[in-house]
């Protein structure tokens, strides 16, 4: 199987970003989705996850109130909505089936700077 988050850029302190994660090679909507995010030095950081048909989406302390996660089983893609990001944000952004890190695919990287 295969996942492939897009989406990351540059945004300043304050500013949005949409991550998108393209899932393929198994029936997404009968899998937990999650993001992780990692910054350079430092251990993988679960961001949150969301169930199977989109319902209760729980999300990491640090995120909470500012990233909102959802889902689009009929495309097959799982996305993270960033708001308010800090420069605290910036990492490397995976999506993950279940909460299995080793799952990940392609992350995307996201640089939160002035």
């Amino acid at each position: 199987f295969q996942l492939q988050a897009s989406g990351g850029g540059l945004v300043q302190p304050g500013g949005s970003l949409t991550l998108s994660c393209a899932a393929s090679g198994f029936v997404f909507s009968d899998y937990t989705m999650s993001w992780f995010r990692q910054a350079p030095g430092e251990k993988p950081e679960w961001v949150s996850s969301i169930g199977r048909s989109g319902g209760s989406p729980i999300s990491a302390d640090s995120v909470k109130g500012r990233f909102t996660t959802s889902r689009d089983n009929a495309k097959n893609t799982l996305y993270l909505q960033m708001d308010s990001l800090k420069p605290e944000d910036t990492a490397v952004y995976y999506c993950t089936r279940q909460s299995d890190y080793a799952s990940r695919g392609q992350g995307t990287q996201v640089t939160v700077s002035s």
